[in-house]
């Protein structure tokens, strides 16, 4: 046989086996194999049936990594090397050519593009850099840069869709867990309504979950007490904390215990879980129907509205203490008693409802609110109002918090002995 028969059918087999190879690493792609059982077909090929020594691969997830590094030295995975000159790099490039620190053992640097960004880099070596005849490299070029986009943008995708699935089972715990924490706050029609006092609340949060929460707990016949509470930061682990919080109030909170003392034990209870990182600012009060006294401390919290319809006059209920879970032990509380002696309105809210955002700067609402309470109408009429003006419900972009609002309406009225 001629030598040229021979080489024809060395080039014939050549491609053959090309061809087999593309169609089995697209199979096994198919076949939604392993990550790692990719990357060893595509070594196996390169290096067994073509002859390429060294095969690094650089890929970008969050960050650039070494996934594959065969043959070359473990200095040559350091992904300092990813400047901006070689990132800029889009077609196949010699390495001699690029100025920064590469191993001196690359020859080739391969860019594989995807939807016109970078998203890898493979270098190879030769097996042999003394042989005379054709580098497999220079011979095997389109081949090799065929075979890696295949694989990378395989690689690429399967990291796309498994990120997906994460999102997917992520939203749903988010979901889950929305509903979970709106069944911890009470509802406007589970909330007390008598002709001693009215309450009503609105809550939005900011994301799926949020770290506000209000609460109303009947102390007894005669006794209601409330409260509204806004852990600092947002998210899954301010939810958490108060989700926390909301257990220990709900256990804590009886006819018998003073607020002081409350508040003292809350703010153990808050320390130990949130171990100094977060803090929660809190509005606590209880209301006697009996001796119209209303009890209160003002932990950190937004100060309340107290208007007083009848005389057109208003208050700001500030006193208190520092925030829970700021300090191991309050260095004071300052519980603060009033006289309920006609129709008053009391509104409670988190500053996501006065912090806007209004261009580089946060606009502070309470003149706004002051506004929407200091008249004669009714406290839910006032409440809607705010709801609606703020334009909460319409995704107002201004809005960059969660949003809480508990208001109660007194009558002024007694419980008789």
């Amino acid at each position: 046989m001629s030598e040229f028969s021979i080489s024809r059918s060395s080039k014939l087999k050549m491609s053959n086996f090309k061809l087999n190879a593309l169609l089995d690493i697209t199979l096994a792609i198919n076949d939604n194999l392993p990550v790692d059982e990719l990357i060893k077909r595509y070594e196996n090929i390169l290096k067994v049936e073509l002859e390429i020594g060294k095969v690094l691969i650089f890929k970008f997830n969050s960050s650039w990594e070494c996934i594959l590094n065969s043959g070359f030295s473990a200095e040559a995975e350091d992904p300092g090397v990813f400047t901006e000159s070689l990132l800029s790099f889009r077609e196949v490039t010699p390495a001699n050519m690029y100025n920064g620190e590469l191993s001196p053992e690359i020859e080739l640097i391969i860019p594989v593009i995807h939807k016109e960004v970078p998203i890898a880099y493979v270098m190879i070596g030769d097996i042999d850099e003394e042989k005379e005849s054709i580098s497999p490299i220079i011979k095997h070029l389109r081949y090799i840069q065929t075979l890696s986009n295949i694989l990378i943008v395989a690689i690429e995708n399967i990291r796309l869709y498994n990120e997906n699935l994460r999102q997917v089972v992520i939203k749903r715990e988010l979901e889950l867990a929305s509903r979970m924490q709106t069944m911890l706050i009470p509802e406007n029609s589970a909330l007390p309504v008598n002709e001693y006092c009215s309450f009503r609340a609105f809550y939005h949060p900011h994301y799926d979950v949020g770290g506000d929460y209000y609460d109303v707990v009947r102390l007894s016949e005669s006794e209601v007490g409330f409260c509204i509470a806004d852990v600092s930061g947002k998210g899954i682990s301010a939810a958490i904390l108060m989700s926390n919080f909301q257990a220990n109030l709900k256990a804590l909170f009886t006819r018998e215990i003073a607020l002081e003392d409350l508040v003292m034990r809350l703010n153990e209870r808050v320390m130990e879980s949130a171990k100094g990182e977060k803090f929660i600012t809190l509005f606590l009060a209880k209301y006697n129907y009996i001796s119209g006294k209303l009890e209160y401390i003002n932990a950190g919290h937004n100060p309340p509205f107290f208007y007083h319809t009848a005389l057109g006059e208003m208050k700001y209920l500030k006193s208190g203490c520092v925030g829970m879970g700021m300090i191991d032990e309050l260095p004071f509380i300052n519980k603060q008693t009033l006289e309920i002696n006609g129709p008053i309105k009391l509104l409670t809210y988190t500053d996501g409802l006065v912090e806007l955002i209004e261009g580089d700067e946060v606009d502070y609402g309470y003149a706004f609110l002051e506004k929407k309470i200091t008249n004669s109408s009714a406290l839910e009429e006032n409440i809607s109002e705010i709801i609606k003006e703020q334009r909460i419900m319409e995704g107002n972009e201004s809005i960059f918090d969660d949003i809480s609002i508990l208001g109660v309406e007194f009558s002024g009225k007694r419980m008789p002995f």
